[in-house]
């Protein structure tokens, strides 16, 4: 009779460490993915400062260039792509285009130095810049989070419990396919 209770308490022991473990592998999946989220959401913050900035600026920029209307309607329609996105990748691959848009607007700023020269546009164009540093910033860190949270679910054990629990990876914030090349703006 000792040693089957013994053999029950080993058991019970046993199951109890892997039911632990498992226990505590799944918490920190659901702790790295909502930390993947957490950051995504600051990301979005500040893509919507963006958001926010570009119509200021480019209304103060318009009554002093009418003439390039091309660029204002590529930034308008990225920002309304930009505002029509439903899902991470969709609001990803619109604020690439936007950064896109406003790469271009600010070259045409540096072909007008009369544009420089007034106050307001200044002001938004530092304000703008501060706010593409700071989603870089924060997008580096999302990554960050990514990276972390898709090497976790893809490492043994824990793949096997991601795949159990409907863990799936995160996907990273990427620039577009060309975006090491500087935006060029002609003049004709």
């Amino acid at each position: 009779m000792n040693k089957v209770l013994v053999a029950v308490i080993v058991i019970v022991v046993v199951i109890g460490i892997i039911g632990m473990s498992v226990v505590g592998a799944y918490n920190s999946m659901v702790t790295m993915s909502e930390n993947v989220d957490a950051q995504w959401a600051v990301v979005e913050s500040k893509l919507q400062r963006r958001y926010d900035l570009i119509p200021n600026l480019v209304n103060s920029v318009k009554g002093v260039m009418a003439q390039e209307k091309e660029v204002f309607k590529n930034i308008a329609d990225a920002r309304a792509k930009l505002a029509g996105a439903g899902t991470t990748r969709e609001e990803v691959a619109a604020s690439n285009e936007l950064e896109g848009a406003l790469s271009r607007l600010l070259v045409v700023m540096e072909n007008y130095p009369q544009l420089r020269s007034v106050e307001s546009v200044n002001n938004l164009m530092d304000e703008l810049a501060g706010t593409e540093n700071r989603i870089s910033v924060e997008r580096d860190r999302y990554n960050m989070s990514v990276n972390e949270y898709n090497s976790s679910i893809k490492k043994i054990p824990k793949n096997v419990l991601a795949g159990m629990f409907g863990f799936e990876p995160k996907l990273y914030f990427e620039a577009t396919e060309g975006a090491e090349v500087a935006p060029e703006v002609q003049f004709d």
